[in-house]
C-alpha cells in the first residue's frame, strides 16, 4: 500500500512534502534540518513510517508510533529554536485486518525567522527548496530576518535631516520627466521621503546628490560571447552614486556599447537598436526599485553578451515564489520591496503606480520573432530581466535556464507575509 492511497493525493518529494521510514537515530540532523527547513520556507509535511522515493507505507503499531511520536518531540525541543509551529497527527490503516500507523508532522511557516538548529553546539539555518534542504545563503537569511520584522529598508529613518540644496540630481530627474516643472516638496513629505522632525529616510539618502556608500554600487561589464565562463570580458566598469546618477550611468553604458543596424523596406530604410530604449530605461528602472538594500557587498549587474543583455538586481523575486524563466512578463504581479523609492520614482514619472513597466518591455519586442522574446527569471540572490539583441539575427543562443511552473498571483497567496 502506498502514502497516496491513505491521503488520496499524489504526492511526490518536493518544496513542501518529505517520506521517511524512520527517524534515524545516528544522523538526526538528517531530519532535523529538514523540520527547520519547513519552517524557514513555505511549510510543509514529513511523513514518518513511508519508503522513501516509493512511497510504500511501512508504518507502525500503537506503542511504536507513540514512541516515535514522543523522540521526536524531544529533539525538536532540544536543538530546534524557536519552536516550530507544528501538528502532529497518526494516520491509520490496516494490513491483514492489523492495525498500523503513519506519522503526519505538518509543519507552518514560521512567523519568527531564521528558525536555527543546533546540532554539536554548531547553529545553522537551513531552508527547503525543490526536494532539498540546503543551508540558506546569505540573501535568504537576510530576508527572513526583513520579512519577519515586515519592515522595508527604504522607509526607516536616518539621523540625517533633509536639505533641499542636496536633492538638486533628484530635481534636474523630476524637471526632465515633468515638463521643466519644480519638485514639490509637500510631496516627498506626504510620501515620508522626511518625517516631521527633519529626518531622512534610509531610501531618501540614496537619492541625496552626496551619497558615496556602497548600497547603491553598479557594475556594468561587456562579455566577447554568449557566457561569462567561457569569453573574454571586454569591459569591466564599476559606478557608486545617487540612484539618479546610478539609473543615467547604466542607460549610457548600453546605449554607448549597443549595436545598431538597418533594413530596407518597401519605401524606406527602418533602424534598428539593439535594445529598444523604453525597454532598456523600464528594465534600469526595475532594477533600482527592486533591488534589496540590506544586502551589503552587493551590486546591480549590466552584461552585455553578444545576443542579450542581462540586468541582475541583488534580491530574489519580493514576497512570491523563485521563479525559474517565464516569457510571459505581463503575468507577473508587482508588489514593491522598497515603497518610498519607489514612490519617488512614480513621482518622477520614470515608473507608472500601476505597475506595468513590463508590459512596456513586452509593447516594446510585440514585432520579434520568438527567438527575440524578453524574459525574467529569478534566483534565491538575485532577480534578473533579460533583453534579447534585436540585431543579432539568431537570436538568444544559451536557452537553458528552466522554465517557469508558475508565478506569483495577484493579492498574493498563503505564503506571502
Amino acid at each position: 500500500m502506498c502514502l497516496e492511497e491513505l491521503v488520496n493525493v499524489i504526492l511526490l518529494e518536493d518544496m513542501e512534502v518529505e517520506c521517511k521510514s524512520r527517524l534515524n537515530r545516528e544522523d538526526t540532523l538528517g531530519w532535523l534540518k529538514t523540520i527547520a527547513g519547513f519552517s524557514n520556507a513555505q511549510g510543509g509535511c514529513l511523513y514518518i513510517g513511508v519508503e522513501d522515493k516509493t512511497n510504500k507505507l511501512i508504518g507502525f503499531d500503537r506503542i511504536e508510533a507513540d514512541n516515535e511520536r514522543n523522540y521526536f518531540n524531544n529533539i525538536i525541543n532540544e536543538h530546534i529554536v524557536p519552536r516550530p509551529n507544528l501538528s502532529i497527527s497518526f494516520l491509520p490503516y490496516k494490513v491483514r485486518e492489523k492495525e498500523r500507523f503513519i506519522i503526519q508532522i505538518h509543519v507552518k511557516e514560521s512567523r519568527i525567522k531564521p528558525v536555527l538548529c543546533k546540532y554539536k553546539g554548531v547553529p545553522s539555518i537551513f531552508i527547503r527548496r525543490d526536494g532539498f534542504t540546503n543551508g540558506a545563503s546569505y540573501e535568504e537569511i537576510i530576508d527572513m530576518s526583513v520579512k519577519s520584522k515586515n519592515t522595508q529598508y527604504d522607509i526607516q529613518f536616518s539621523d540625517q535631516l533633509y536639505d533641499p540644496a542636496n536633492f538638486t540630481t533628484l530635481q534636474a530627474f523630476y524637471a526632465q520627466n515633468n515638463q521643466g516643472k519644480e519638485l514639490p516638496e509637500k510631496a516627498l513629505r506626504s510620501m515620508g521621503f522626511f518625517n516631521e522632525e527633519g529626518y531622512l529616510a534610509n531610501g531618501a539618502l540614496l537619492f541625496s546628490d552626496t551619497y558615496d556608500g556602497k548600497k547603491t554600487s553598479v557594475q556594468c561589464s561587456v562579455f566577447s560571447g554568449f557566457s561569462k565562463g567561457s569569453n573574454r570580458i571586454v569591459t569591466v566598469n564599476r559606478f557608486e552614486g545617487n540612484l539618479m546618477d546610478s539609473v543615467h550611468y547604466m542607460l549610457e553604458f548600453v546605449e554607448q556599447r549597443m549595436n545598431h543596424t538597418m533594413i530596407k523596406e518597401e519605401n524606406h530604410r527602418k533602424n534598428i537598436d539593439a535594445f529598444p530604449s523604453r525597454a532598456l530605461f523600464e528594465a534600469v528602472i526595475n532594477a533600482i526599485a527592486h533591488r534589496n538594500y540590506y544586502l551589503d557587498g552587493t551590486q546591480i549587474q549590466v552584461d552585455l553578451f553578444r545576443d542579450r543583455l542581462e540586468i541582475s538586481s541583488p534580491g530574489s523575486f519580493y514576497q512570491g515564489e523563485q521563479l525559474a524563466k517565464t516569457y510571459d512578463l505581463s503575468s507577473i504581479i508587482s508588489k514593491r520591496r522598497n515603497e518610498l523609492i519607489a514612490s519617488v520614482l512614480v513621482l518622477c514619472n520614470a515608473m507608472e503606480a500601476a505597475g506595468t513597466g513590463f508590459d512596456k518591455i513586452m509593447l516594446e519586442y510585440r514585432d520579434a520573432n520568438r527567438k527575440h522574446r524578453p524574459y525574467i527569471f529569478s534566483s534565491s540572490d538575485d532577480f534578473t530581466i533579460v533583453l534579447p539583441d534585436l540585431t543579432y539575427s539568431e537570436g538568444i543562443v544559451d536557452d537553458a535556464t528552466p522554465r517557469l511552473s508558475f508565478v506569483p498571483v495577484e493579492n498574493g497567496t498563503r505564503y506571502d507575509p
